[in-house]
């Protein structure tokens, strides 16, 4: 049925009044623990501030669908129609994640004023690089001023300091008009420690913990509405900001016995809405359970998302170059992982996980699935944030490696995503921030964050702050360096690639059985063929010699590659793209 602007559910409460102003409005409850005002009300049209006075609370609290919260997530809600925005993407008809690069960025620490609008003049940038798709961290609204974004509370709200629900709206036209897509990540396998008034109206929360927190409820009583509440902030993005696809954070932490599972759910609702819009719609899975029924179609029982990520090849890819095997890393030292993830898309498909200390993972059927669906990086915001002290790949590699990083990333079989800055090999850290304005929560936080990596061998000493405002300062990007000579050399790397992905069929070519690899592990020389196309870096510490035949050296990294005499010659740490010609 339809709901009115101020309805809200709240089976908790025993009595209700909207809060509008001085005024207040008293609300009735129907039979599915909906409550509606039962006198006039606003003009939603106009922006009121407004919040609901549960029982005998004289403190009004936040709409649990609040579009804004101009003064914070304890404060009042302030309403936004969606609807008055003078949309001009019109002829927009989408993009297709089969074939393109995804950019991830944080609205925050992109630009120097950390705001959507400035992020807008970055987008000619970004297309000289190839992106399709960016990427941005969460934005909905969390306490404090700046923090990754994971800890938001006001699912339906856009954060006030990136500025708000109109310039988000402004950001997604600002990129279709210059031909991009917008990928929005979302949480909803957990809130954040602070501002959380959910579950005053109602059984949000159920029994049980995960890493982050409480968990949501999406199979004991009242979880209906509470999967509703998620499927609505779905249509939300979708709709009302014409997003062209969701990063689903940590599906692997929700905790659903239902059927059909939410993800099916969502996966149905999304596939609709897609046929409905006439472009294409995507979901793609954060998942740490390497099984591939996240992107098995739901006609063949699978959940019916589009895509999602695959740590392994991180893992790999990051091993071979730096060398590191602690942790997760451990069962990636041999070369031959590396092989393995390209061909099979995980390495971990039922194999023993050191780090786990049982059997992961689940093979990917390579005769049916095709190779887009798995999302890749070389460097993202979990990958360098986690890190005691946040440091990049850019901190350990030389120029080479760096490119050899990208050379894999963006001419393998996955579909690539870019991490802010890597492509001009940012020297700034992406580090831990949050800004709790509770000092309790705050000192918990760091402590917490100090105790976590000294479990891990890290000098207490060498880990920031995450309540430090410097900490959050510090992990903005330079755009000064684009100029240095590293960062020159690199994006030229990066810009290369990019029209190669374009001009050569082969690096979009989705079918596993065109991928053929091999590592010696001596020599740490590892090849990577495409059908004609051959990827081949040199991890070795001596210049390697490989044959190839005729054909046309497309691409080397900054310490070249020569062809001479049908053969392939690569100084230490160096890659190449090489074409042979046909027949």
């Amino acid at each position: 049925m339809s709901r009115g602007p101020f309805d809200v559910w709240a089976p908790r409460a025993t009595s209700l009044r909207l809060s509008v102003g001085d005024e207040t409005v008293e609300m009735t409850k129907d039979p599915d623990d909906w409550w509606t005002p039962a006198g006039p009300v606003p003009d939603p049209a106009q922006e009121v501030d407004y919040g609901y006075l549960i029982d005998e609370e004289d403190t009004p609290r936040p709409d649990p669908r609040s579009r804004r919260q101009p003064a914070g997530v304890h404060q009042r809600s302030r309403t936004y129609d969606p609807a008055a925005f003078a949309w001009s993407d019109q002829a927009w008809t989408g993009r297709q994640l089969a074939g393109s690069v995804i950019y991830e960025l944080h609205v925050g620490t992109f630009t120097p004023e950390g705001t959507l609008d400035a992020a807008l003049g970055k987008l000619d940038h970004l297309r000289s690089i190839g992106v399709d798709f960016v990427e941005l961290l969460p934005v909905n609204a969390f306490n404090g001023t700046h923090n990754w974004g994971y800890d938001g509370v006001a699912w339906f709200a856009v954060q006030e300091e990136y500025g708000g629900p109109a310039a988000y709206q402004r950001f997604v036209d600002g990129c279709h008009a210059a031909g991009l897509g917008v990928i929005q990540d979302v949480v909803y396998n957990h809130l954040g420690p602070s501002g959380n008034y959910l579950p005053l109206y109602g059984p949000y929360l159920k029994d049980g913990r995960n890493t982050w927190g409480d968990l949501v409820n999406l199979d004991a009583e009242g979880s209906v509405e509470v999967r509703a509440y998620i499927r609505d902030n779905v249509r939300m993005w979708l709709q009302d900001y014409h997003v062209d696809g969701l990063r689903l954070d940590a599906v692997h932490a929700l905790s659903d016995s239902s059927r059909p599972h939410l993800l099916a759910q969502v996966a149905e609702d999304v596939a609709a809405l897609s046929a409905y819009q006439r472009r294409p719609l995507t979901l793609i899975a954060e998942s740490d359970l390497n099984d591939p029924v996240m992107i098995t179609p739901r006609e063949a029982r699978g959940y019916g998302l589009d895509a999602q990520w695959s740590d392994d090849f991180h893992h790999a890819v990051h091993v071979a170059l730096t060398g590191e095997t602690q942790g997760y890393y451990a069962d990636f030292a041999p070369l031959s992982a590396l092989a393995k993830v390209c061909e099979r898309g995980f390495f971990h498909d039922g194999t023993w996980s050191s780090f786990r200390g049982r059997p992961h993972g689940v093979p990917v059927d390579r005769a049916a699935m095709p190779t887009w669906r798995l999302v890749v990086c070389n460097q993202n915001h979990d990958q360098v944030g986690n890190r005691a002290r946040g440091d990049r790949l850019t901190e350990h590699l030389d120029d080479d490696q760096l490119a050899c990083a990208a050379l894999l990333t963006l001419a393998g079989p996955f579909t690539p995503m870019l991490f802010q800055g890597e492509e001009w090999a940012a020297s700034t850290p992406f580090q831990f921030f949050t800004s709790h304005p509770e000092e309790d929560l705050g000192k918990a936080t760091a402590e917490g964050r100090i105790a976590e990596f000294a479990e891990h061998g890290w000098d207490p000493a060498s880990v920031p702050d995450p309540q430090d405002p410097e900490t959050f300062r510090r992990s903005k990007l330079d755009w000064s360096e684009l100029g240095s000579e590293r960062g020159r050399r690199l994006l030229a790397v990066y810009r290369r690639l990019a029209e190669l992905r374009r001009s050569l069929p082969e690096l979009s070519d989705p079918r596993f059985t065109r991928v053929e690899c091999t590592a010696d592990e001596d020599t740490r020389l590892f090849t990577l063929r495409r059908g004609e196309v051959l990827v081949v870096v040199n991890f070795g510490e001596e210049q390697a010699r490989l044959d190839v035949g005729d054909g046309e050296l497309l691409l080397t990294t900054p310490a070249g590659a020569g062809h001479e005499a049908g053969s392939l010659v690569l100084p230490a740490h160096a890659g190449a793209l090489f074409r042979r010609t046909a027949g």
